[in-house]
């Protein structure tokens, strides 16, 4: 188990646009297994690459329903919208209110280069979005409507 110091606060690597991953080899094999591993850890719903300083378009996403790696991720169709919370492991302690689509599809390739697409709707859509924004230097803050005070 490796696990990955995670960026915290306004960091400008947060804040950078993510480059598109070529290279489908063991490194990236071990950034995805890292990032699995502090995705646990640190008991998070999403991890984007750049949250643990790697500017690589690379995600992993645990809603409860087991272990979703996306690498190069994009956004191809959303419908409808939902308003909630949302928080994010590079802003620990801070929550607010975002809007985000209802349903996304998303078209990513797997750890060895191999494409797919994945549908979400509610939370899945939600940290679909919230990751993605990860890779384009978006945070959740950037799209707050009101913060909330959650003790």
């Amino acid at each position: 188990m490796a696990l990955r110091e995670i960026v915290v606060g306004d960091c400008e690597t947060l804040r950078k646009k993510c480059r598109v991953v070529t290279d489908f080899d063991e490194r990236l094999r071990q950034l995805l297994d890292d990032m699995k591993d502090t995705l646990y850890h640190a008991d998070g719903v999403g991890l984007a690459a750049p949250q643990v300083g790697i500017l690589k378009r690379v995600v992993v996403i645990d809603v409860g329903e087991g272990l979703i790696e996306l690498v190069n991720p994009e956004i191809i169709s959303q419908k409808g919208k939902q308003k909630g919370s949302e928080g994010c492991l590079s802003f620990p302690g801070e929550y607010g209110m975002v809007t985000r689509p209802n349903r996304v599809t998303v078209k990513a390739q797997d750890r060895y280069g191999k494409e797919f697409t994945l549908q979400g709707k509610e939370l899945l859509a939600r940290a679909f979005c919230h990751e993605i924004d990860h890779l384009n230097g978006i945070v959740f803050k950037d799209l707050v409507s009101e913060m909330l005070n959650i003790e």
